[in-house]
C-alpha cells in the first residue's frame, strides 16, 4: 500500500501528515521524515496544510444540460478551487427524485469526476412542491440531504409531512428560503435598484419564509439547514432559534460574504444570484454572523450559465455564477483582512459540512480520509475566464486579482489537481 509524507504548515503548526493508501494514519509535530522511513516525500515548503473543502450547494448540468457544465468540468473547477467533495443539487434533466437517478449520479461520478460526488435529493416528486419524493429510498441509495434546489416548499402542509418523513429516516431538509409569492425582483430592493430602473427583490420574502419553516422544525422535531441567507435580519432570527435548542443550521454563499448590491454596477449580470447581493450592513451581518457561530457552513453557490441566457439585459439574463475555481481564493481574503481566524474558516468550510451531511471527510486527524489541501495563502492571480476550469464562465470574479489558492489538492491519497501543471 502506498506511503506518502506531506511536510506542510498545519492549522496548529508546522508538522507532517503521512497518508496510507486512501487514509490518514499519522498528523501532526512530531510526524518527521525523519520517522516515516520508506515513505514518498512531498515538501510544500511551508505552505499551509487543510483539510479539502466540501462544497454544500453545486449545481450542474449533468443530466440534461451538459452544455452548461458536466460532473468531469465541474470536477476539474472544484480541484483547482480546493474543492474535494462536491455536493450536487437535484435541480437537473430529468430531476433527482428517485433512487435510480441518485445511483445514475454517483456512477458518472465514479467515471468522470476528480473528486468525490455525492446528491442530495429532491424533497418533493420534480420539485413542484406538489407531493413528497421516495425520500427514504433515495437516502439509501446514496443522497445525504433533501432539497428542492433553486425552489422553496411553499405548501407548509406539506414541508410538515417531508419534515416528519425526514425525522423518521434521519434526513437533512435543505430548504431555500424565499416565499415565492413575495419574491421575483432582479436585484435587492432598495435605493440602488430605483437608481437602475430594477425590480426589487425584498428581504422580507427570505425572513418570512425562514421564520415559518423555523416554526415548523419546532412542531417536528427534524434537522433543518437553510441552504443560504443573505441578510442581517436572517441572521438573527437564526440566532434565536439556536438559543432554543433547535437542530437548525444555515449557510451562505461565499458571493454574498464578499459582494454587496452595488457590485451590480451598470447591469453586469454575472452579478444577478438568487437570493440577490444585499446592502453592505447585510454583507458585513453574515460576515460576523461565520465568525461568532451563528452561520455554519460557507459555500460556493456554483450555478453555471451559458452566454446565451447570460450575455443579456439585465432583467432578461439567468440568475446564478460559477464559483467553484475561485471559492477558495475568495475565502482566503476573509482571513487576509482578519474578519475570519483560519481555524473558523476551516470549519464552515470542511469540517461541519461533513458533520451536517454525515460525511467521514472535512478533518485531518488519523483514519480519516487522505482529501486535503497545500494552499499558498499569498499567491496572487488573476481570474481570467479562458483558464477556467469551468465549463460556464459566468464568474462574478472576472478580472479580478485575488490572493492565495490551492497549489495541490489531494483525493483519497490522490494528487488530482497541482496548480505547477
Amino acid at each position: 500500500m502506498k506511503r506518502a509524507f506531506i511536510n506542510a504548515e498545519l492549522v496548529s503548526g508546522h508538522g507532517g501528515l503521512l497518508i496510507e493508501g486512501e487514509r490518514i494514519v499519522a498528523i501532526g509535530k512530531d510526524v518527521t521524515a525523519a520517522n516515516v522511513a520508506g515513505a514518498e516525500v512531498h515538501d510544500c515548503k511551508g505552505k499551509m496544510l487543510l483539510a479539502g473543502l466540501i462544497d454544500m450547494r453545486v449545481f450542474t448540468g449533468e443530466p440534461g444540460s451538459e452544455y452548461r457544465e458536466s460532473l468531469a468540468s465541474a470536477s476539474e473547477a472544484a480541484a483547482a478551487g480546493g474543492v474535494t467533495t462536491m455536493i450536487v443539487m437535484p435541480n437537473t434533466n430529468p430531476i433527482i427524485d428517485d433512487a435510480a437517478m441518485v445511483d445514475f449520479i454517483q456512477r458518472r461520478a465514479r467515471d468522470t469526476a476528480k473528486v468525490r460526488v455525492a446528491p442530495m435529493a429532491a424533497i418533493t416528486k420534480g420539485c413542484v412542491g406538489d407531493a413528497i419524493a421516495e425520500l427514504g429510498l433515495m437516502k439509501e441509495a446514496g443522497a445525504v440531504a433533501a432539497t428542492d434546489g433553486i425552489k422553496s416548499v411553499a405548501n407548509a402542509a406539506l414541508l410538515r409531512r417531508a419534515m416528519l418523513y425526514a425525522r423518521d429516516h434521519d434526513i437533512l431538509i435543505v430548504q431555500h428560503v424565499d416565499e415565492p409569492s413575495l419574491s421575483g425582483g432582479m436585484m435587492n430592493a432598495g435605493e440602488r435598484a430605483s437608481v437602475l430602473g430594477l425590480s426589487g427583490s425584498y428581504s422580507l420574502s427570505e425572513v418570512m419564509l425562514l421564520e415559518r419553516d423555523l416554526r415548523l422544525v419546532e412542531m417536528t422535531g427534524c434537522r433543518y439547514h437553510a441552504a443560504q441567507i443573505s441578510c442581517a435580519e436572517s441572521v438573527a432570527v437564526m440566532a434565536r432559534a439556536k438559543a432554543k435548542g433547535l437542530d437548525v443550521s444555515c449557510g451562505v454563499s461565499i458571493n454574498h460574504l464578499s459582494l454587496n448590491e452595488s457590485d451590480v454596477g451598470p447591469y453586469r449580470t454575472f452579478f444577478k444570484l438568487s437570493p440577490p447581493l444585499r446592502g453592505e450592513e447585510d454583507r458585513q451581518a453574515l460576515v460576523a454572523g461565520v465568525a461568532d457561530g451563528v452561520i455554519d457552513v460557507i459555500h460556493s453557490g456554483h450555478d453555471p450559465q451559458s452566454d446565451d441566457t447570460k450575455r443579456l439585459p439585465f432583467a432578461e439574463a439567468a440568475f446564478g455564477a460559477v464559483g467553484l475555481d475561485t471559492f477558495l481564493s475568495v475565502a482566503l481574503n476573509l482571513l487576509h483582512n482578519k474578519s475570519i481566524e483560519l481555524a473558523r474558516l476551516s470549519h464552515v468550510l470542511s469540517e461541519m459540512p461533513a458533520k451536517l451531511l454525515g460525511l467521514s471527510q472535512g478533518k485531518l486527524v488519523a483514519g480519516a480520509p487522505a482529501d486535503f489541501i497545500v494552499v499558498d495563502p499569498n499567491r496572487n492571480w488573476k481570474v481570467e475566464p479562458a483558464k477556467l476550469h469551468s465549463r460556464s464562465k459566468n464568474s462574478p470574479f472576472e478580472r479580478r486579482t485575488l490572493e492565495g489558492r490551492a497549489i495541490q489538492t489531494w483525493v483519497a491519497g490522490r494528487k488530482v489537481y497541482s496548480y505547477a501543471d
